[in-house]
């Protein structure tokens, strides 16, 4: 399904956070990765836009979502995701993470887009009406503007 532009915002985020699934899973498969590399890089993203990622979807998204029965276990499984996924944040931001935390990371951070992507989305797509889903699209885009997240999109440098 074509995704509304309400939801492209979080949409493009969502392929910044799968880059970095994919650096980190090479990363591991050529060796012993840079611990203190990945943990910078790790809390570098949660920092610059993951986190007001989490903002605008637990603040905006998740809400509205809540309003169709069938996506309240779905939002719920989400939302425990942030809290595992922040958990992995605060570790990296203290230079915590471990080389097996890596791939345990990305495989969460890639799984959890990919249910937002294909189902939260899809589903909320068919759910609400267009008005509905433009007025969540201008919240989420002055929030992510306010935060300024997005506006770099930096991916991490390739480093093992």
């Amino acid at each position: 399904m074509l995704r509304d532009p309400s939801l492209v915002p979080l949409s493009h985020q969502h392929q910044h956070a799968l880059a970095l699934c994919v650096f980190l899973h090479r990363a591991r498969e050529a060796g012993a990765p840079d611990l203190a590399h990945w943990n910078q890089e790790i809390a570098r993203a949660f920092e610059q836009d993951i986190h007001a990622h989490f903002e605008a979807e637990e603040n905006i998204l998740f809400p509205a979502a809540r309003n169709v029965s069938a996506l309240v276990p779905l939002v719920e499984e989400l939302l425990a995701e942030h809290a595992l996924l922040r958990d992995y944040a605060q570790r990296a931001a203290s230079s915590e993470l471990e080389a097996d935390d890596l791939p345990a990371f990305a495989a969460l951070l890639d799984d959890h887009i990919r249910k937002e992507e294909r189902q939260l989305f899809e589903q909320m797509q068919e759910a609400l009406p267009g008005e509905t889903l433009a007025q969540l699209g201008a919240a989420i885009r002055d929030l992510l503007t306010a935060r300024g997240a997005g506006a770099a999109c930096a991916l991490p440098l390739r480093k093992s």
